[in-house]
């Protein structure tokens, strides 16, 4: 495998230009995030009935909405075994991101759930 500059060329000699597909899609969910948690900071939390708009609800319904997101990813991971060509250790390094990615989320907002409780 062989860089240059931020192009990859890959094992069948196809080039993969990294930056479009990874690198902006993060930097533009990062900046999203950061303003909607900005603008939904000091407004009232829903801790019932429908919400779509993650920022809007309490810590315990955040708890909740990570638990139910656990069954989707694990289905998107068996999507991706099934329909991608990775190595067994890049599928490896994947879940163990899916996993921790979510025990945090989980962790935090449980956490945050409960002091919030206690005040």
């Amino acid at each position: 495998m062989q860089q240059n500059d931020h192009f990859i060329i890959t094992r069948g000699g196809d080039i993969l230009n990294s930056f479009p597909f990874i690198i902006v899609p993060m930097i533009a969910v990062l900046v999203v995030s950061t303003i909607m948690s900005k603008i939904y900071k000091d407004k009232e939390k829903k801790d019932t009935g429908f919400v779509l708009n993650y920022y809007r609800l309490t810590y315990r319904r955040r708890f909740i909405r990570a638990i139910w997101g656990v069954p989707i990813v694990s289905l998107l991971f068996l999507a991706l075994y099934w329909f991608s060509d990775l190595t067994s250790n890049e599928y490896k390094v994947i879940g163990i991101i899916f996993f921790l990615l979510f025990s945090l989320d989980i962790g935090y907002n449980y956490t945050k759930w409960k002091k919030n409780e206690k005040s």
